[in-house]
């Protein structure tokens, strides 16, 4: 399956030695924390969760980025690599007024991250934290000066220390009376709450005439900005019952929220979409490579679990993140919603792991609690309901079975696994794939054998069996069903179409036939399995998008075929 690297920058690190200390001292920071400003106070910094980029900020030694994950709300963060003489400050200027009262604050990751204001007019502040390895509030006040108009908020790290993370900076107290601009917005109306399930809830609400973006609070408490209409919350508790409300914002500041609307989430064990008896899985593409684009909302209804492709390797071991990629167009609300709405309809999202390309790497029990730590972190962000292993590179069973346990312990009972691994993967029990499979049986969905691009195979029977044939599918499943795994856990990976893959396509009607001939003993070729296996899952294909360049045939011929399955 093919994948798209993204590199990961990151900063050197080398000790601080006493210039720190005397820096430090010489500064005269505030100790670090603090309370937050009230939430109806106006924000007066443009572009506070970097939304629209490193817009109205300025960046010393072109230092500074931004990144979607981690996001402490949104879908956008400040990151900053400092160097040996450079800090890495990010600064903007803001209009206040004299004689007055502010509150700055901001939420930070990372080891020596600073946030201050200069040019008050009185006495300048600053705040630190030496470490904040999760999101920690920064937070300080100041007032201006007589004749003060403007002041510069800033962040930076320290000197040669690794790249540190910034979102949601604000600055509150009064405004400029007399300055430019338009007035703050009215507060939304309209707010409604549509397809709640266990552990996610859709929003939409009214356009605010003057809003440039909207955020969303839960239990009073700011959860994401976005810039449309619409928003999807996950990362819920089941059956339980939660407020919302939604402001709408611009370049002046920040309206009055509006009212309130209160949800209470499905319950647990009966909420939610499930994998049925017999399922079809399609990958879903996350990049533009000739196939046609889809939205999550645009993938056949024949697919019961869509399979997002891919989650991709960071600079910490083990650890995955996911983008989105910017050339389809597709807003992060967007697709959480399609999320939400495809579960509401019954199906599964999980988020695949691995591709072609893919480099992750699960080696030790350090890289397997990242692993665990970071897909989880997905599953709540976007309201995935697991997860899929495709690394065609190899994976270590001992600790990859580690990670989706203590992953298991994290998402609980309704956590669907499946795996891809190549034919060469599934041959023998022995072999690394193979075996994890086996070692959590007990957590395993489905494991969708890529049953092309591998050439001449042996099946169960120690015959050859050239790929491309019912013969080829059925001697080959026949190793994995006999090999220890329940027909419930096997499924038959083919290519949507001959563009899908370099070899192994065959029609719709020949995996129907290998499914019959697997399940009941029918439309065998020369192989015909010593007994059936009623229960096997169904089948599985690259991509839902390759399947819509040709007019769905795939889905179309395969999907009520495996649904039709006793």
């Amino acid at each position: 399956m093919e994948h798209a690297i993204r590199s990961t920058r990151t900063g050197t690190r080398r000790r601080l030695g006493a210039l720190l200390a005397t820096a430090l001292a010489a500064t005269g920071l505030t100790a670090f924390g603090g309370s937050p400003a009230h939430a109806a106070d106006v924000n007066l910094v443009k572009n506070p969760g970097f939304e629209s980029g490193l817009s109205n900020w300025t960046c010393s030694s072109d230092s500074g980025t931004t990144v979607t994950s981690p996001a402490h709300s949104g879908t956008s963060a400040l990151k900053a690599t400092p160097a040996g003489s450079d800090d890495a400050q990010c600064a903007q200027t803001v209009t206040v007024r004299p004689n007055s009262s502010y509150t700055l604050s901001a939420w930070v990751q990372g080891s020596y991250v600073y946030l201050g204001a200069s040019g008050t007019g009185t006495t300048d502040v600053s705040t630190w934290t030496p470490s904040a390895s999760g999101w920690q509030q920064l937070s300080t006040t100041f007032s201006t000066g007589a004749n003060t108009t403007s002041v510069t908020v800033y962040t930076h790290g320290w000197y040669g220390q690794p790249a540190y993370v910034a979102d949601d900076v604000a600055l509150t107290g009064p405004g400029d009376p007399g300055g430019p601009g338009d007035p703050v917005p009215a507060a939304p109306g309209g707010l409604t709450a549509k397809a709640a399930s266990s552990s996610s809830v859709a929003l939409s609400w009214n356009p605010v005439s003057g809003a440039t973006g909207y955020n969303v609070y839960q239990d009073g408490t700011r959860t994401q900005s976005v810039s449309g209409t619409t928003a999807t919350v996950t990362g819920l508790a089941p059956s339980t019952s939660y407020r919302f409300e939604v402001t709408a914002t611009n370049a002046t500041g920040e309206s009055a929220k509006s009212t309130a609307v209160t949800v209470t989430t499905g319950a647990g064990s009966g909420d939610g979409p499930s994998v049925p008896k017999h399922a079809v899985t399609g990958y879903w593409q996350n990049f533009d490579n000739g196939a046609k684009v889809q939205r999550i909302s645009d993938v056949q209804s024949q697919y019961d679990i869509i399979a997002v492709a891919f989650a991709d390797a960071t600079a910490t071991p083990g650890a995955v993140s996911f983008t989105l990629d910017p050339a389809l167009n597709y807003s992060e609300a967007a697709f959480k919603a399609d999320i939400a709405a495809k579960q509401a309809a019954g199906k599964s999202v999980v988020i695949s792991i691995g591709g072609e390309k893919g480099s992750v790497s699960v080696n030790d029990a350090a890289s397997a609690a990242n692993f665990a730590d970071s897909v989880y972190a997905l599953m709540q962000k976007y309201g995935f309901n697991g997860v899929d292993i495709d690394l065609e590179n190899g994976l270590n069973p001992t600790y990859m079975t580690q990670a989706l346990r203590a992953l298991s312990a994290k998402a609980g009972s309704k956590l669907v696994i499946t795996m891809a691994p190549q034919t060469i993967d599934m041959q023998s029990p022995s072999a690394g794939y193979f075996r994890t499979a086996l070692n959590i049986k007990d957590i395993l969905t489905v494991v969708n054998t890529q049953f092309y691009n591998s050439g001449s195979m042996n099946g169960c029977d120690g015959k050859v069996y050239s790929q491309g044939t019912v013969d080829f599918l059925t001697a080959l499943a026949c190793v994995q069903l006999e090999g220890g795994l329940d027909p419930s856990q096997v499924g038959l990976g083919l290519p949507a179409s001959t563009r899908a893959a370099g070899s192994g396509y065959v029609a719709p009607s020949v995996v129907d036939d290998a499914l019959d001939c697997l399940a009941k003993g029918t439309g065998c070729g020369s192989f015909k399995p010593s007994r059936t296996y009623p229960g096997i899952r169904g089948a599985m294909t690259w991509s839902t998008n390759w399947d819509a360049a040709a007019g769905d045939a795939w889905s179309s011929g395969v999907g009520p075929h495996v649904h039709a399955m006793p």
